[in-house]
């Protein structure tokens, strides 16, 4: 492989190293190719530009003769000049000076009249508002006579009402009480009654815990006492002895107890023989231990040679023994006729322990008995608690579910007896207002005609208007006729100053273009002489460039050649090449075949060496635990199951069994010796509570009672100051808007203290509605009247107002000065008005303005527009 990837490099190197050359000859034809015409394209231009200076030559004296005589005409022309301009500006300053004596007269006409026509305007829009605000009054002084006999009526509804609604509140609130005391009543029956069923369950569960732990103790101690049995019996099976004495017959007879009893031709055991003839006594004072133990008639002999002595005299005794006696202990020692004698520690013994055993297993059943019968009693005793505890329970539910319904009803009672006071105080309120209403319309009516007779003797008392208006027209006219004077003359003097400076920008230019054509004419030889020079050598250049582009095609016809052979020589290389790498690459892909299969072989052989080793730690795991916990072999127990191995459920479902039933025995818990120590908290916090509650009941009352009352006197109060702000606001929108309708509504609500504002509009010539819907000027009428219309119903020393008239045209900023007038005839407040609007200062009582003589001093003027008036007058 090495020298066939070598051989294909150097030929591919060859080829590149010979195309690259030809590309560089391509490059060099093109650049031949391209200076060859550039050449041609200079020697061309340099031809045309020494024609073109030969003709600028030529042009150059014609136009120096043509300037020179432009030149001569400005001068003339320029002659006098300065005088016809200076007798323009004296014509246009004089005419101006004429303009401004006029305007001025037009100005003073103009505010003259402004002044007279705002009084006009005013005197008759407030002899018109006199008549709507009398109509008006009167026609809403008679609704309000009917609305009275309306409201009375509704007055004697909202009492009835009220009594209707104190009745049921007494009602509901005897009910609620009543649900009270049987709630009380089954809580306590239903406390008791849980009290019980808790020391019956802890009685039971601890019965049941105690008959569960001897009957466990019996189960395991018979199945000692069973497997310790021997195929063919044992005479120990047969004796009975008494408590205590079980380790003084295990050390008297010993492993013998486990030999069976047998018939009179067997080998081994015990076989039934008469008694003695001639029977030993056992020593003085000695007591035969046959008289605390009951055995079979084979061991009638043998039990009736053994003695029972305390362990002091045992030693002392032991001499006096027969053959065949021996003499026992309590603890189990042992002393024998023949001398030989065993202490109870050295001599254990396994017939002593089974004795003990069966003895014990006696008890244990006698106790398990008793206890089964406490746990059946405790159960029953339990189950009878429970049923009536699930009886009260669902008592004292229901008196709660009673309860809340008497709640509800209170609630539901309170709430009616609310709204019947709330109705009642907003009845007897409203009839209240409406009478107030009634005397204040009167009052208004009254005042209207007073109003209405001083705006007639206004309107007689003042001058004539329209002849006014003709005077401003005439004094117009002159002022535009002196302006169009003023106009022409300022015309005319702008045109003489403009010629002039014409005049004088032109000469300029022809003295710099004469001076600039004379120096072209002195360096224009000089720049042929250079142009002939250049393109002589570009002739050359020439030359030399158009015998490069045969060379090079040569050269190219050489690389063409070569190229050939390269790509010849690097063909056969790359094909050797590819042959080689595909069998290179098949036998790489065969030694990836078979080291894959390899490594899955080991991976297979480790994976079944880890599942063996597995599973022998797991089957020498479970030979522990049967040696641990059975004490016996995994083959010995396979033999006393006497079951198939295969048929046997997995070692999971027998742990998940085993710790279902660990966890039934945990969740039975311990008995709760801090049951009765709770209950008395909770019957003391109850009892807290109880009480709590009362107190709170006691002052909710208190609060309704003194809520009701402040809602009564809000809703007086808000109705009154209501009533009055809705007739102020609709009379001030009339007055500004020359006519229509607008009024307060409350919404949302028939409770005035819920209820919430909306403003609703009707200018003249518009449909009703909203005060958001209104153009802005609209909007700026309406709020200023609203906030007059609360104004006049509690007015203020004084009132400013910042540019309030900025969105407003002229119209209307009149009506917002005859309202400020109305205003302050009607209060004593004192108004401060900021204003950039003409015809709101014309109205005012005195100007205060703020000037600025010199940069950074601020200067305050004031005038007093009334002393004015008088002067001028």
């Amino acid at each position: 492989m090495p020298p066939l990837r070598e051989e294909e490099a150097i030929a591919a190197a060859v080829l590149q190293r010979l195309t690259v050359q030809r590309d560089t000859l391509q490059d060099q034809e093109a650049r031949a190719l391209q200076m060859i015409e550039t050449l041609k394209a200079r020697i061309s231009q340099l031809t045309h530009d020494m024609e073109r200076e030969a003709g600028l030559n030529k042009d150059a004296g014609e136009t120096i003769e043509r300037l020179e005589w432009e030149q001569a005409q400005i001068a003339k022309a320029s002659e006098g000049h300065e005088a016809r301009v200076e007798a323009a500006a004296e014509a246009a300053r004089d005419a101006a000076s004429v303009l401004q004596e006029r305007e001025a007269a037009l100005t003073q006409m103009t505010e003259d009249v402004a002044r007279l026509s705002a009084r006009h305007h005013s005197a008759h829009r407030l002899q018109e508002d006199s008549r709507k605000t009398l109509e008006k009054n009167e026609a809403e002084a008679e609704r309000a006579r009917e609305a009275v006999a309306g409201s009375k009526a509704a007055l004697e509804k909202a009492l009835a009402d009220l009594e209707t609604a104190q009745a049921a509140q007494v009602a509901a609130a005897a009910a609620s009480e009543a649900a009270e005391e049987a709630l009380l009543r089954a809580d306590d029956a239903r406390a008791e009654a849980q009290s019980r069923e808790v020391d019956a369950r802890a009685e039971r569960s601890e019965a049941e815990g105690e008959a569960n732990a001897l009957r466990a103790e019996v189960g395991a101690l018979a199945k000692l006492v069973e497997r310790d049995t021997a195929e063919g019996g044992q005479v120990l099976d047969a004796v009975r002895v008494q408590s205590g004495y079980e380790k003084a017959l295990g050390a008297a007879l010993a492993d013998d107890l486990r030999a069976p009893q047998v018939g009179p031709d067997a080998l081994s055991g015990w076989a039934v023989l008469p008694g003695y003839s001639n029977a030993q006594s056992l020593p003085d004072g000695v007591k035969s231990l046959s008289n605390y133990v009951t055995v079979p008639e084979v061991l009638a002999r043998r039990i009736s040679q053994i003695g029972l002595v305390d362990f002091a005299d045992g030693a002392r005794l032991q001499k006096d023994l027969k053959p065949g006696q021996r003499l026992v202990s309590l603890a189990g020692d042992l002393w024998r006729w023949d001398g030989f004698r065993a202490g109870a520690e050295d001599a254990p013994s396994a017939a002593a322990l089974r004795l003990q055993q069966l003895n014990r297993l006696v008890e244990l059943k006698r106790d398990l008995e008793e206890a089964s019968a406490r746990a059946e009693g405790a159960t029953r005793a339990h189950e009878l608690l429970s049923e009536e505890l699930k009886r009260l329970t669902v008592e004292d539910q229901q008196a709660r579910e009673a309860r809340r319904e008497a709640d509800r009803a209170v609630a539901d009672a309170n709430r009616a007896l609310s709204r019947a006071e709330a109705d009642q105080s907003i009845a007897a309120g409203k009839l209240e207002n409406l009478g107030l209403a009634v005397m204040r319309f009167e009052e208004e009516a009254m005042q209207a005609r007073q109003r209405l007779a001083e705006a007639d003797k206004a309107v007689a008392d003042l001058g004539d208007l329209e002849a006014a208006r003709a005077e401003v027209e005439d004094t117009k006219m002159t002022v535009e006729a002196a302006r169009i004077t003023m106009m022409s003359k300022r015309s005319a003097h702008d045109e003489l100053r403009r010629e002039g400076e014409a005049r004088v920008k032109r000469s300029q230019e022809i003295t710099k273009e004469i001076s600039g054509w004379r120096h072209r004419l002195e360096t224009a030889e000089k720049r042929i002489a250079e142009l002939e020079e250049r393109r002589v050598q570009s002739e050359t250049e020439l030359k030399e460039a158009s015998a490069a582009p045969e060379e090079i095609a040569a050269k190219r016809d050489e690389l063409a050649d070569a190229i050939a052979e390269a790509e010849v020589r690097r063909r056969a290389a790359a094909d050797k090449l590819a042959e080689a790498e595909t069998a290179l690459r098949q036998a790489v892909d065969g030694e990836r075949d078979a080291e894959r299969a390899a490594s899955e072989a080991r991976e297979a052989r480790a994976r079944s060496e880890a599942r063996a080793d597995a599973a022998r730690e797991t089957v020498a795991y479970a030979a522990e635990r049967i040696a641990e916990e059975l004490e016996t072999t995994p083959q010995n127990l396979l033999e006393e199951l006497d079951t198939d191995p295969d048929q046997i459920p997995s070692s999971e479902s027998i742990e998940s069994n085993v710790n279902r039933l660990k966890r039934q025995r945990d969740a039975l818990g311990a008995v709760n010796l801090r049951a009765e120590e709770d209950a008395r908290e909770v019957q003391e916090e109850h009892d807290t509570l109880l009480n709590e509650k009362i107190d709170l009941e006691e002052a909710t009352k208190k609060l309704r009672t003194g809520i009701a009352s402040l809602n009564k006197e809000g809703r007086e109060r808000l109705l009154t100051a209501f009533e009055q702000v809705n007739s102020n606001f609709s009379m001030l929108f009339k007055h500004l808007f020359g006519g229509g309708e607008a009024k307060l509504v409350l919404v949302e609500s028939d409770d005035p203290l819920e209820a919430g504002l909306e403003i609703m509009c009707q200018p003249p010539g518009k449909k009703l509605s909203t005060l958001s819907l209104l153009s802005g000027g609209e909007q700026t009428l309406t709020a200023l009247a609203l906030i007059f219309g609360g104004f006049l119903a509690n007015p203020a020393p004084i009132c400013v107002l910042d540019e309030v008239d900025a969105p407003l045209d002229d119209a209307n900023v009149t009506r917002f000065c005859d309202m400020l007038d109305e205003m302050t005839r009607r209060t004593d407040t004192r108004f401060l008005i900021i204003t950039h609007h003409a015809v709101t200062m014309a109205r005012m009582d005195r100007l205060f303005g703020v000037t600025m003589g010199e940069l950074g001093v601020s200067q305050l003027v004031s005038v007093d527009l009334k002393k004015a008036e008088a002067m001028v007058a």
